[in-house]
């Protein structure tokens, strides 16, 4: 297998192009990820933070790129960087049927499930299904969230700061915290993800009584689109309004750069949806993850 996974740039199955190249994915793809920010904002993120530290950021198996075309304009995307599910980028239903049976088809390692815009999400796992034989299972829900205007709560004591250095051993342990509370795929190890967070002055702190209680974090400015992410409470704190707090006050310093704020929350948490409506985010899309296993399964 070749440096580009096995894929070699070739067009396969629903008009499916698929290569291990970022240069020509982004290339080709980049105007299409870069046309709608908010709804491609973790592969508008996660493409840039790959071409700046390499392809081997989260592991060895190396990223897989796709995209289809229909009158040659693209319409679909795919971005797939191992241990993560593959994730489909748009496109409809029959797009999403079409990359599963060209993933299954292909000569690299096959992925364990898939992530997508909850539609292309339910058509990409059942035809997984019913072209390997494998089962699927739903693992999670998630709704996409645009700022719209900011309505900051009543704070609690104490005020904003951006985390440093000396936040390093609070941080590493959040993250894990974080991690487990989501079930969140390992990816970087908590010690990398400070570093990216310290280097780019991401991670924003509620601090009371002169001790951080909450965090929330920024990804870098991609398309004019910021995502807001990994708002974090230890258990004993939560209740309080730190992280209502300190979410707002990460939301306005990313508007006041210019540009929209976006998140996701766990449709199953009622009270992180809750709050970030509260704040003034608006309910712009739903996604969902599958896993794929062998065995009986909830196949859509």
């Amino acid at each position: 297998m070749g440096s580009d996974g096995g894929l070699n740039g070739r067009e396969g199955e629903g008009g499916w192009r698929l290569t291990g190249s970022l240069e020509e994915f982004l290339a080709v793809a980049g105007a299409y990820l870069r046309s709608r920010p908010a709804l491609h904002t973790v592969a508008l993120t996660v493409s840039d933070v790959l071409g700046r530290q390499g392809l081997d950021l989260y592991g060895d198996e190396p990223p897989r790129f796709g995209w289809r075309a229909e009158a040659g304009e693209v319409s679909a995307a795919l971005l797939w960087t191992p241990p993560f599910v593959p994730m489909v980028v748009g496109g409809d239903e029959a797009a999403a049927r079409g990359l599963a049976r060209a993933l299954a088809g292909g000569d690299g390692p096959a992925p364990g499930g898939v992530g997508a815009p909850a539609e292309q999400a339910r058509a990409f796992a059942g035809e997984w299904a019913r072209t390997t034989g494998q089962a699927t299972r739903r693992t999670f829900r998630k709704r996409l969230y645009r700022l719209g205007t900011l309505h900051r709560p009543a704070p609690p004591p104490g005020r904003a700061r951006s985390a440093g250095e000396g936040d390093r051993a609070t941080l590493e342990r959040w993250h894990d915290g974080f991690a487990a509370d989501v079930g969140a795929t390992a990816g970087l190890g908590a010690g990398a993800w400070v570093d990216a967070g310290l280097a780019r002055g991401g991670i924003r702190l509620w601090e009371d009584g002169g001790r951080p209680v909450a965090m929330a974090v920024a990804t870098l400015p991609v398309a004019g689109s910021v995502r807001v992410t990994t708002v974090y409470t230890p258990p004993a704190l939560r209740g309080r309004g730190y992280a209502g707090a300190v979410t707002a006050d990460l939301s306005a310093r990313v508007t006041a750069g210019g540009d929209e704020a976006v998140l996701f929350t766990d449709l199953t948490n009622p009270t992180s949806n809750g709050l970030y409506r509260r704040l003034g985010y608006e309910p712009l899309a739903e996604f969902e993850e599958y896993a794929f296993e062998a065995g009986p399964g909830d196949t859509p």
